[in-house]
């Protein structure tokens, strides 16, 4: 079998110094690419085409991408409103993903300004913009399934998604994110050098797969838990949000807005609490 070049890694070449030895080598890094996300909406006889958004990406998935953006950014509601995905057709276009509109959805291009996104950045965040965000978010926090989770299970995602993080292993600097049942079984992961990205992608993948809203799922973040990506889970309807690294205090207030469980520093011996949902217990006992 011929082994095909992955599009998310790319060779360069490094000089290696250890102690006072310099040598030339090959290193592998992550591929971080533009994409641009653009939509094609309208009725039949007035399409109109726009472009949403450039983000800076890793290759690989980028409809997932592009159906996740638009849909943790309030732009569409559903997999309903979506006709197809599509790459341009455009050699030197590689790197844009369009998405047709059904002619009778009306997209919330209103939310393409991110009026409801505010960044730690903006100094606008707060309750205001917690408030916005509750105001486009497609699911209610209060119709949950009740959840039991058990420490004992927490701790064995992190190896998980390290095992399955195969960018990661070849480079070392790429993000994740992974999305479990409630058991501990791994259902998606995806990798990407910006941590909004991978979690639109998983998110794109769920609603391809109809499997939204994701509220008997965990989530767990390879890094750090910004607000952002608790507002992408919120909107996904997302439980339960585990993260190796510590999340911000904005996103411990939005988590407790939405009723999530948000855990923090999770290892495979402890976690911190920092919300729990009523709808989730996390269980303790030896089983």
């Amino acid at each position: 079998m011929i082994h095909q070049p992955s599009v998310s890694v790319k060779q360069m070449p490094v000089k290696k110094v250890t102690r006072l030895t310099t040598v030339p080598s090959l290193d592998t890094l992550s591929v971080e690419e533009p994409l641009e996300i653009r939509i094609v909406f309208g009725p039949g006889t007035n399409r109109v085409q726009k472009v949403i958004s450039v983000t800076m990406r890793t290759p690989g998935h980028d409809a997932e991408l592009a159906l996740g953006f638009l849909f943790t950014e309030g732009i569409i509601s559903s997999y309903r409103d979506v006709v197809s995905v599509s790459r341009t057709g455009i050699p030197q276009q590689d790197n844009v993903v369009c998405i047709e509109l059904a002619e009778s959805f009306n997209p919330h291009l209103a939310q393409a300004d991110r009026n409801f996104y505010m960044t730690s950045s903006c100094g606008l965040c707060g309750k205001k913009s917690i408030q916005s965000i509750k105001t486009v978010s497609a699911f209610n926090p209060q119709d949950k399934p009740s959840l039991s989770v058990s420490a004992k299970m927490l701790y064995t995602l992190p190896a998980t998604l390290r095992v399955a993080q195969r960018v990661f292993a070849e480079t070392g600097g790429i993000h994740a994110s992974g999305l479990f049942t409630s058991e501990g079984d791994l259902v998606v992961l995806r990798e990407d050098v910006g941590r909004h990205n991978a979690l639109d992608k998983v998110v794109g993948n769920a609603i391809a797969n109809n499997l939204l809203p994701l509220n008997r799922h965990i989530l767990l973040l390879s890094g750090r838990a910004s607000f952002e990506l608790i507002q992408k889970a919120a909107m996904a309807g997302i439980s339960v949000v585990a993260a190796i690294g510590a999340p911000s205090s904005l996103a411990v207030e939005l988590a407790a807005e939405f009723d999530m469980t948000l855990l923090g520093f999770l290892r495979h011996d402890r976690f911190n609490i920092y919300t729990s949902s009523h709808h989730t217990l996390i269980s303790t006992a030896d089983k």
